[in-house]
Protein backbone atom coordinates (compact mmCIF):
# COMPACT_ATOMS: atom_id res chain seq x y z
CA UNK A 1 0.00 0.00 0.00
CA UNK A 2 1.29 3.45 -0.85
CA UNK A 3 2.55 5.45 2.12
CA UNK A 4 0.33 8.47 1.48
CA UNK A 5 -2.83 6.45 2.16
CA UNK A 6 -4.21 7.03 5.66
CA UNK A 7 -6.67 4.52 7.09
CA UNK A 8 -8.74 5.43 10.10
CA UNK A 9 -12.05 4.92 11.84
CA UNK A 10 -14.61 7.35 10.43
CA UNK A 11 -16.60 9.81 12.50
CA UNK A 12 -19.52 12.11 11.75
CA UNK A 13 -16.94 14.77 10.86
CA UNK A 14 -16.07 12.66 7.79
CA UNK A 15 -19.61 12.95 6.41
CA UNK A 16 -18.75 15.72 3.88
CA UNK A 17 -15.91 13.60 2.45
CA UNK A 18 -18.20 10.57 2.25
CA UNK A 19 -20.91 12.61 0.53
CA UNK A 20 -18.34 13.91 -1.93
CA UNK A 21 -17.17 10.45 -3.01
CA UNK A 22 -20.77 9.14 -2.98
CA UNK A 23 -21.56 6.38 -5.43
CA UNK A 24 -18.07 6.47 -6.90
CA UNK A 25 -17.20 4.28 -3.90
CA UNK A 26 -20.49 3.33 -2.24
CA UNK A 27 -23.24 1.39 -4.03
CA UNK A 28 -25.53 4.44 -4.13
CA UNK A 29 -25.41 8.16 -3.42
CA UNK A 30 -25.10 8.90 0.30
CA UNK A 31 -28.35 9.55 2.15
CA UNK A 32 -27.41 12.14 4.73
CA UNK A 33 -30.09 11.09 7.25
CA UNK A 34 -29.01 7.42 7.05
CA UNK A 35 -25.34 8.34 7.33
CA UNK A 36 -26.06 10.33 10.49
CA UNK A 37 -28.07 7.41 11.88
CA UNK A 38 -25.14 5.09 11.06
CA UNK A 39 -22.61 7.27 12.89
CA UNK A 40 -24.88 7.71 15.91
CA UNK A 41 -25.21 3.94 16.40
CA UNK A 42 -22.23 2.65 18.43
CA UNK A 43 -22.53 -0.83 16.92
CA UNK A 44 -21.87 0.47 13.39
CA UNK A 45 -18.29 0.97 12.22
CA UNK A 46 -16.71 2.45 9.11
CA UNK A 47 -13.04 2.59 8.28
CA UNK A 48 -12.00 4.97 5.53
CA UNK A 49 -8.88 5.15 3.36
CA UNK A 50 -7.81 8.67 2.49
CA UNK A 51 -5.47 9.88 -0.21
CA UNK A 52 -4.83 13.38 1.10
CA UNK A 53 -8.37 14.57 1.97
CA UNK A 54 -10.13 12.38 -0.60
CA UNK A 55 -11.83 9.13 0.42
CA UNK A 56 -10.59 6.29 -1.81
CA UNK A 57 -11.67 3.22 0.15
CA UNK A 58 -14.01 2.01 2.87
CA UNK A 59 -14.98 -1.00 4.92
CA UNK A 60 -18.20 -1.03 6.92
CA UNK A 61 -19.46 -3.41 9.56
CA UNK A 62 -21.57 -3.81 12.64
CA UNK A 63 -21.09 -5.92 15.72
CA UNK A 64 -23.85 -7.79 17.46
CA UNK A 65 -24.56 -10.14 20.34
CA UNK A 66 -26.77 -13.17 20.71
CA UNK A 67 -27.89 -14.91 23.92
CA UNK A 68 -25.64 -17.92 23.33
CA UNK A 69 -22.63 -16.34 21.59
CA UNK A 70 -19.84 -13.89 22.18
CA UNK A 71 -19.97 -10.67 20.15
CA UNK A 72 -19.39 -11.12 16.41
CA UNK A 73 -18.69 -8.69 13.61
CA UNK A 74 -20.50 -8.74 10.30
CA UNK A 75 -18.43 -7.01 7.64
CA UNK A 76 -20.99 -5.52 5.35
CA UNK A 77 -19.07 -3.87 2.54
CA UNK A 78 -15.53 -3.26 1.35
CA UNK A 79 -14.73 -0.99 -1.55
CA UNK A 80 -11.85 0.85 -3.18
CA UNK A 81 -12.28 3.26 -6.07
CA UNK A 82 -10.91 1.91 -9.34
CA UNK A 83 -7.80 4.11 -9.58
CA UNK A 84 -6.59 2.83 -6.19
CA UNK A 85 -7.34 -0.88 -6.51
CA UNK A 86 -4.64 -3.57 -6.33
CA UNK A 87 -2.51 -1.54 -3.93
CA UNK A 88 -3.40 -3.40 -0.71
CA UNK A 89 -5.91 -0.80 0.47
CA UNK A 90 -8.87 -3.20 0.67
CA UNK A 91 -6.80 -5.80 2.48
CA UNK A 92 -5.58 -3.21 4.99
CA UNK A 93 -9.11 -1.92 5.58
CA UNK A 94 -10.33 -5.45 6.35
CA UNK A 95 -7.39 -6.11 8.69
CA UNK A 96 -7.93 -2.84 10.55
CA UNK A 97 -11.66 -3.57 10.87
CA UNK A 98 -10.95 -7.02 12.32
CA UNK A 99 -8.37 -5.63 14.76
CA UNK A 100 -10.89 -3.03 15.90
CA UNK A 101 -13.57 -5.71 16.29
CA UNK A 102 -11.27 -7.67 18.58
CA UNK A 103 -10.79 -4.52 20.70
CA UNK A 104 -14.59 -4.42 20.99
CA UNK A 105 -14.60 -8.00 22.28
CA UNK A 106 -15.64 -9.75 19.07
CA UNK A 107 -14.45 -13.34 18.90
CA UNK A 108 -15.37 -13.86 15.26
CA UNK A 109 -16.01 -11.85 12.11
CA UNK A 110 -17.53 -12.83 8.82
CA UNK A 111 -18.26 -11.52 5.36
CA UNK A 112 -19.80 -13.05 2.28
CA UNK A 113 -19.29 -12.49 -1.42
CA UNK A 114 -20.45 -13.95 -4.69
CA UNK A 115 -18.57 -16.93 -6.14
CA UNK A 116 -17.86 -14.81 -9.20
CA UNK A 117 -16.21 -11.99 -7.20
CA UNK A 118 -12.64 -13.24 -7.42
CA UNK A 119 -11.16 -9.85 -6.41
CA UNK A 120 -13.11 -9.87 -3.13
CA UNK A 121 -12.12 -13.46 -2.40
CA UNK A 122 -8.46 -12.58 -3.02
CA UNK A 123 -8.75 -9.56 -0.70
CA UNK A 124 -10.38 -11.49 2.13
CA UNK A 125 -7.87 -14.33 1.91
CA UNK A 126 -4.94 -11.87 1.87
CA UNK A 127 -6.47 -10.22 4.95
CA UNK A 128 -6.25 -13.47 6.90
CA UNK A 129 -9.74 -14.80 6.25
CA UNK A 130 -10.42 -18.41 5.39
CA UNK A 131 -13.34 -19.67 3.33
CA UNK A 132 -15.92 -21.65 5.27
CA UNK A 133 -15.95 -25.36 4.50
CA UNK A 134 -19.70 -25.37 4.11
CA UNK A 135 -21.17 -23.05 1.51
CA UNK A 136 -24.43 -21.37 2.40
CA UNK A 137 -27.52 -20.34 0.50
CA UNK A 138 -28.69 -16.77 0.72
CA UNK A 139 -32.40 -16.00 0.99
CA UNK A 140 -33.63 -12.49 0.38
CA UNK A 141 -36.84 -10.90 1.57
CA UNK A 142 -38.09 -7.86 -0.33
Amino acid sequence: MKNEIEIRLATIEDLPAIEKVGDTLFDNPIKRNRAIEFFEDPRHHLFLAFNSKEVVGMASAFHYVHPDKDPELFMNEVGVIAAFQNQGIGRTLVKRLWEYAQELGCKEAWIGTEKSNIAAQKCYKASGGTPDDEPFILYEFE
